[in-house]
Formats: C-alpha cells, structure tokens, sequence
C-alpha cells in the first residue's frame, strides 16, 4: 500500500462515515446502502486528488460469508471490503500497525484514520495514526470541493476591452469620483 514519497496514507471507516454524515444517511435511507458506499467513494475520490492522500476506505463483510476484496477506483483511491467475521475496525488496526514501519523508513509522512469509534481511535494512536473524526473528515471534504470549485471556476469575461468596464457599478463610480478630485 505504501508508496515512494506518498505524502499521507488515510484509511476511511466506511460505515462508521455513512453512519456520521447526514447525507450518506438521507442516501442509504432513500436509495441503498449501495447508493451511500458509493456516494462516500465519489466523495473520496475528489478529496483524495485534491490532497495527494493514498485512501482506502474500508468496509464491513463481518456478517457476509465473502472473502476479502479489493477495488482499486483511482491511483489514490482503492476500496477494501473485508474477510467474513473481520471488522473494519480489526482490519485499520493491522494497518496502522504494518504502515508504522513505513512511516519510520520515510517512505509516508502521515497516517490517518477517519472514524468516528472512540475505541478505535485510542487505538490507532497507540500505532501513531492521526485520528480524524466523522465530521471533520465531512466539513475538509466540503472545504475541498469549495477550494475546487473556485480554483477551476472559469473567470467572467468583460464584453469590453477596457477594464473599467469588468468592475462592478459602485467601484466604477468610486473610480469616477477619484478622477473628479484630481482634475
């Protein structure tokens, strides 16, 4: 999991997430549990681009009798639903526990966990993992998408040449007024 110069490993509690943010909540209730596992990937995807973050969001196949499966969605971004009878909770726990000797040789800065378990969060720390609870992983993933928005938010155009004309009315007045005083 770990790469060369990765700069954070964060490893997401899928259902403990969906469980926390209310619109994966309103999702799961209207639509399916499917619906809300991949509206929280969709919402993963993006942040984990924006930051640079390498994500694996985790999920529960305690009380389904499926092997363990990987899906990798983005080169950031893999989805991993566990071993029958294995939680997420024991699955993050082993990775923080693996990812602590890659953190030692350098090759990650940074683990974190987003979960909201206080159990697990003692825990993780315990292996040296940054603990990020449910809703300050929702309000850094809505401050994300805001930063994306306005970074690749097209600017207005003028339908003028000159400049003045690009400024709101009560600039172009204030500029106006300025012009007067100096002649």
């Amino acid at each position: 999991m770990s790469r060369s110069l990765t700069q954070a490993v964060l490893l997401v509690d899928g259902y403990n997430i969906i469980g926390a943010w209310s619109c994966l909540k309103k999702t799961r209730a209207r639509a399916g549990l499917e619906a809300a596992r991949w509206e929280l990937v969709e919402a993963m995807t993006s942040y984990s681009a924006f930051q640079g973050y390498e994500t694996l969001v985790v999920f529960d196949a305690q009380y389904q009798n499926t092997s363990s499966n990987k899906e990798v969605i983005t080169e950031l971004l893999s989805v991993y639903y566990t071993d029958f009878g294995q939680t997420a909770d024991t699955y993050i726990e082993k990775a923080c526990a693996s990812l602590r000797s890659s953190i030692a040789q350098s090759l990650i800065s940074r683990v974190i966990v987003a979960t909201s378990d206080r159990a697990q969060q003692l825990m993780i720390q315990g292996y040296g993992a940054e603990w990020l609870s449910a809703q300050q992983l929702c309000q850094e993933v809505q401050a994300t998408v805001c930063r994306v928005r306005q970074k690749y938010q097209p600017r207005k155009k003028s339908n003028s040449r000159f400049l003045a004309n690009s400024i709101d009315a009560k600039a172009r007045q204030r500029l106006a007024e300025l012009r007067m005083e100096l002649k």
